[in-house]
């Protein structure tokens, strides 16, 4: 990234060729702390995040970025929320990826200490998160949003169900392989890479199974069970590559586009697909453990953020201030 401050990634490749505790002892401990983060996204987001406040700051060097005090980081998170307008949420995030590096630095001997660990974090709303999400109405629309006749519309289809019915994360659904889908005890089901490469099998809706089936025979990867599940149809130059799956954010544009076609083209993303999915099933009867399980929440509280059936536009004030 260019005129970006150095913040090193991990160096993967050359990692295989190290063979001395000298030479490993050569990798920024910066390097060290980004590369034991388990998943890319994480690794990815934050870098930039610690790369945000080292240009905030005009920190240049890691000796510098060891140096810093609570006074910088007091500054970096008032210019995050008084020029940038910055949300809540993404203030304590920044804050959480430079506080993990700084513990690690402590831990390790290369800072003296945390100067986040003292620093208020913005509240949020711990009852009810922000996602939003869909009407069962507006859900069965988007279902049934796309054409039947093709491949994007069956994959797009597919896709859809894949959120709606089963609740996936966007990158959960993006590493979907072939094989993933599979029967257990007489019941189609999905075997699902959770964050930090965990593997859950997931008894799933049988349109979904249908949905899924009916993409992958018109596809004409059904007998590829270990390529990617959901591909990108246009190859961008890499057709050397047919086995590409596809992006994270390609799951949240097909989401985007058939919720925009309906008018609901602000504030909604792909995980508006899971906020509505736990709702509906929760609405529906289903017991919290088991949709907490579904989702892939290692408590029960997060999976409680994602739930909507406390919010009843019908019953607002509003609608009885009439005059």
């Amino acid at each position: 990234m260019t005129n970006e401050p150095a913040l090193p990634m991990p160096i993967a490749g050359a990692a295989v060729r190290l063979t001395t505790l000298d030479q490993l002892a050569l990798i920024p401990e910066e390097d060290i702390w980004l590369a034991s983060q388990k998943s890319a996204r994480t690794r990815r987001a934050y870098r930039l995040d610690v790369q945000h406040f080292m240009r905030t700051l005009g920190i240049a060097t890691a000796a510098e970025l060891r140096q810093a005090d609570h006074k910088a980081v007091i500054t970096w998170e008032r210019h995050m929320r008084e020029s940038e307008h910055a949300a809540p949420s993404t203030i304590r995030r920044r804050l959480a990826a430079l506080s993990s590096l700084y513990k690690h630095l402590v831990l390790h001997g290369h800072a003296a200490r945390n100067p986040v660990a003292e620093i208020a974090r913005p509240a949020v709303n711990r009852d009810e998160g922000t996602t939003l999400a869909f009407s069962k109405a507006q859900a069965r629309k988007i279902l049934d949003a796309p054409a039947e006749d093709s491949v994007a519309g069956l994959r797009d289809r597919a896709i859809l169900s894949v959120g709606l019915q089963v609740g996936l994360r966007r990158a959960e659904i993006a590493a979907l392989k072939v094989g993933d889908l599979h029967q257990n005890r007489g019941y189609d089901s999905l075997r699902v890479t959770r964050k930090g490469g965990r593997r859950d099998a997931l008894a799933i809706n049988p349109q979904t199974a249908a949905r899924i089936r009916a993409y992958l025979e018109l596809a004409g990867h059904a007998g590829d069970s270990e390529g990617p599940l959901f591909r990108p149809l246009r190859h961008n130059g890499k057709r050397q590559d047919e086995r590409r799956r596809m992006d994270a954010d390609a799951i949240d544009r097909v989401l985007r586009k058939y919720a925009g076609a309906l008018g609901l083209d602000r504030g909604y993303s792909a995980h508006s697909m899971r906020a509505t999915f736990i709702t509906t099933a929760l609405e529906n009867g289903a017991q919290l453990e088991d949709v907490q399980k579904a989702a892939g929440h290692r408590d029960p509280s997060t999976t409680k953020l994602y739930d909507r059936r406390g919010y009843n536009p019908e019953k607002a004030a509003s609608f009885f201030a009439t005059y």
